[in-house]
């Protein structure tokens, strides 16, 4: 109980005056001995209603303990200055970045029906080598004919042995061929 009215009493009596903020609130300080350890409590009093958010950002750092020495008055005035030019630097470049929207919106013709279109397939098609008839040339004809017999004598010798019991494909080479192989059901 002592404790409590020793700590009581030093809040009213030992607190220093460290500073006070363009909003009006001010910031007081005390050393006091906990468990043994003497520690700096820092706090601040409230110009009217306790608004958290009308705490500069400098403050902050100091009540926090992010910094050592509280901020002073000349080095608020030149950080509320770097900061109104910051402010000022926002506005210009988004002016700008208005202007020069609207400058590319003029030479520019936006035309579109709101529908997405699709691959065009007619240029698609025409990446692939055909004769006049339709088919394949022929020296990619006896190049596939070669493989598909490669695949054919493959599988004969593999069908004299067992296959294994799984349903997923397995091995790849010569027995491959693409598009036979089927889920399980």
């Amino acid at each position: 109980m002592s404790k409590l009215f020793s700590r009581i009493a030093g809040f009213f009596t030992s607190r220093n005056f460290v500073g006070v903020d363009k909003a009006g609130n001010r910031y007081f300080t005390r050393v006091e001995e906990v468990d043994g350890i003497m520690k700096e409590k820092r706090w601040v009093k409230f110009k009217g209603e306790e608004d958290p958010t009308s705490i500069p950002v400098e403050w902050i750092c100091w009540l926090n303990g992010q910094r050592k020495k509280a901020p002073t008055p000349e080095e608020m005035i030149e950080l509320e200055a770097r900061r109104e030019l910051t402010r000022q630097n926002v506005a210009l470049l988004k002016k700008e970045e208005e202007e020069r929207r609207a400058k590319e919106g003029s030479f520019r013709k936006n035309v579109g029906t709101g529908k997405v279109g699709g691959p065009d397939l007619k240029s698609f098609i025409q990446q692939f080598p055909t004769t006049p008839e339709g088919q394949k040339p022929e020296e990619e004809s006896y190049i596939m004919d070669k493989v598909r017999k490669r695949g054919e004598a493959a599988e004969v010798e593999n069908a004299k042995e067992p296959r294994p019991a799984s349903s997923e494909p397995s091995g790849s080479g010569a027995t491959f061929r693409p598009g036979t192989w089927q889920p399980p059901t």
